[in-house]
């Protein structure tokens, strides 16, 4: 039975070999999940039937990644915004959340391991410049988790699922970069990714005027205001590169439009860190981009200029507040006063690095166990000097590798405009950073692998298709 299935999903597959019947195909594979995970999400009596439903919808993406990775792919980009979450449990201290898109990257990666298995050629991890850094950081993880559940610092079981997490996001990174053949099949993967993107900046749209921070869909009972700030910050760095470099100016009309889809939802989510990354990425694009320096620094001039009647009165009342407070903190000579919120994180940051002299080496091991709402130092406390060392070898890796491709041109401006607006919004997430777990958080860090993918393999795809051309 299950060799029959394979056989006709296969012949279903194949039996066309055009673009358009392939896009069609996925987009019915697509809307049909989006319909199981609308069922999902709005409560089915008593979450048992659920069960069987998901396990069918498992093997049935298995299928398609064990014949057309690339479907399962695309499915997965609609999961990563839009999957429910489900309480599976706990564990002594901390709840655990499963989402969809869990599920269904374990289960891709399976497919995937099973095509290999079958087409041996396809190997296992291909040639790119983050191998190295990416398994260096998976090992120190492992080993500073594994001597911290040793020394009493980490609950085993918490250790575990935490790496599970992280090794998750390096583990669609290498399936992207090992299923993407052409610039095509890029731009494909890109156009859902900003579909889901405005999916998920329209449902926020209806969470404005509501009385709390906006946030993406299925993010539980008060919602992550932050996470949803960062997926914006990447995904809007993203369409202003593309802008910048546009096909066609219809083309470019749609992408600001999507880009003004994208900006209202993200001044509400009120988070002054993604705001203050977003004014670093756009001068970001302003020291890169020359030809574009005179039209963008207009545009500088006349938000600020009307910044009193774009700005809503909720988001210049939070930057107001920051500096409005019972709690004085000396930095660099001078006194700063700041509020409740801006006071817990310093506390936690100090907490952190406190917890870090401890074990400056290879830190106390994953997780932290406390939220830190910095990157950087919650980095130093679970993996010590060593591991934010190969972080840093990591994230700088990955700007060379999407300074070569902006450098490089290859005479595509697809090319040019998405690295240059990835290298920008890397640097809003970098900055973002300071004040949030940014490269820790689900649903900012799986379209970020994504994409990640796509700028580090980008260069192999364009020298083929020069060469073929």
């Amino acid at each position: 039975m299950p060799l029959a299935c394979i056989g006709a999903l296969n012949r279903i597959l194949m039996m066309k070999r055009n673009e358009s019947f392939r896009q069609n195909f996925c987009l019915v594979i697509v809307s049909s999940v989006l319909i199981i995970l609308g069922l999902g999400a709005n409560g089915i009596p008593g979450r048992l039937p659920l069960l069987p439903l998901l396990t069918v919808l498992a093997a049935f993406i298995f299928l398609v990644a064990l014949i057309k990775t690339e479907f399962a792919l695309i499915i997965l980009i609609f999961s990563m915004l839009l999957s429910p979450e489900f309480d599976i449990g706990g564990i002594p201290g901390r709840a655990v959340v499963l989402r969809l898109d869990d599920i269904f990257l374990i289960v891709i990666f399976f497919g995937w391991l099973a095509k290999m298995a079958v087409y041996k050629e396809l190997g296992l991890l291909k040639t790119n410049p983050l191998n190295k850094p990416i398994l260096a950081y998976i090992g120190i993880c492992i080993f500073s988790t594994l001597l911290g559940a040793l020394r009493g610092d980490v609950k085993i079981q918490q250790g575990v699922l935490y790496l599970l997490k992280y090794i998750e996001y390096f583990l669609l990174f290498f399936m992207v970069v090992n299923n993407l053949r052409d610039i095509k099949q890029a731009k494909r993967f890109l156009y859902f990714m900003l579909f889901v993107a405005a999916i998920v900046s329209l449902y926020a749209f209806t969470q404005i005027g509501t009385g709390v921070r906006v946030s993406a869909p299925f993010e539980g009972e008060g919602g992550e205001a932050n996470t949803l700030a960062g997926y914006l910050l990447l995904m809007m760095g993203i369409v202003i590169g593309l802008a910048l470099y546009p096909s066609s100016r219809k083309q470019q009309f749609i992408l600001l439009l999507l880009l003004g889809l994208m900006g209202v939802p993200f001044l509400f989510t009120l988070s002054r860190g993604a705001w203050f990354g977003f004014i670093i990425m756009f001068i970001s694009f302003m020291i890169i981009n020359k030809k574009s320096r005179l039209y963008l620094f207009f545009v500088l001039v006349i938000f600020i200029l009307f910044s009193s009647r774009i700005i809503p009165h909720q988001a210049r009342e939070r930057v107001r507040a920051t500096f409005v407070g019972s709690k004085t903190y000396s930095i660099l000579g001078r006194n700063f006063t700041f509020d409740e919120s801006s006071s817990a994180r310093i506390e936690s940051w100090r907490e952190a690095i406190e917890k870090w002299k401890d074990h400056p080496l290879i830190g106390q091991g994953i997780p932290a166990g406390i939220i830190i709402d910095n990157q950087y130092a919650r980095i130093l406390r679970e993996v010590g000097i060593i591991g934010f060392f190969i972080f840093s070898w990591l994230i700088a890796m990955i700007f060379k590798a999407a300074w070569q491709v902006y450098k490089s041109r290859y005479d595509d401006d697809f090319v040019c405009g998405f690295s240059l607006g990835y290298i920008c919004a890397l640097v809003g997430l970098l900055t973002q950073a300071f004040t949030a777990e940014t490269f820790i958080i689900v649903r900012i860090m799986e379209p970020f692998w994504f994409l990640t993918a796509i700028i580090v393999i980008l260069p192999q795809r364009c020298l083929s298709l020069k060469e073929t051309s």
